[in-house]
């Protein structure tokens, strides 16, 4: 399982006062509001920061992060990762992070394995699992309770019923 989870990535500065403009990653916008602490994440490594203030403007939102106070400064951290640590986004039963899911092992309900997980489309009425067999080909499973039996993230094993036609 994957330590840190990416929740924004800083766009652009936003005035002169050093806030950022932050295209949110996460499907829980209000997050920024939700955690103090994260990590600005660059090629050169990560540097902690504090979420100081946040304002939210045509689905962006607006940070003022600790240590950043003029925008010459805020533009150094243009497209940094805004990453936190997994504690700070519990989870409920039966939720699971994409990251988590991406590379599991999808079996057959007769325990055949039909591929590996590669993507996790959301369309809104439910989330899509995009596997790739191992000829190649993709098929792509809705993750309805009828076609998604079961999800073990330890054991990295999804087991799936592929309804007739999927994978046509």
């Amino acid at each position: 399982m994957i330590e840190y989870l990416r929740i924004g990535v800083i766009t652009q500065p936003h005035g002169i006062k050093g806030e950022v403009k932050v295209y949110p990653t996460t499907d829980d916008p209000d997050r920024f509001n939700q955690v103090e602490d994260v990590l600005l994440e660059t090629k050169k490594g990560r540097t902690p920061m504090k979420i100081e203030g946040v304002k939210y403007f045509k689905g962006m939102a607006i940070l003022k992060l600790s240590g950043i106070h003029s925008m010459d400064e805020a533009e150094t951290w243009r497209q940094a990762d805004i990453m936190i640590h997994r504690s700070q986004s519990p989870l409920e039963e039966g939720q699971y992070f994409i990251a988590d899911l991406i590379g599991c092992t999808v079996y057959r309900d007769d325990d055949t394995i039909l591929g590996e997980l590669t993507d996790v489309l959301q369309t809104g009425a439910n989330d899509v699992f995009e596997v790739k067999r191992p000829d190649g080909k993709e098929v792509l499973l809705p993750r309805i309770p009828d076609c998604i039996l079961s999800i073990d993230i330890e054991e990295r094993k999804i087991r799936a019923y592929v309804m007739p036609g999927l994978e046509d």
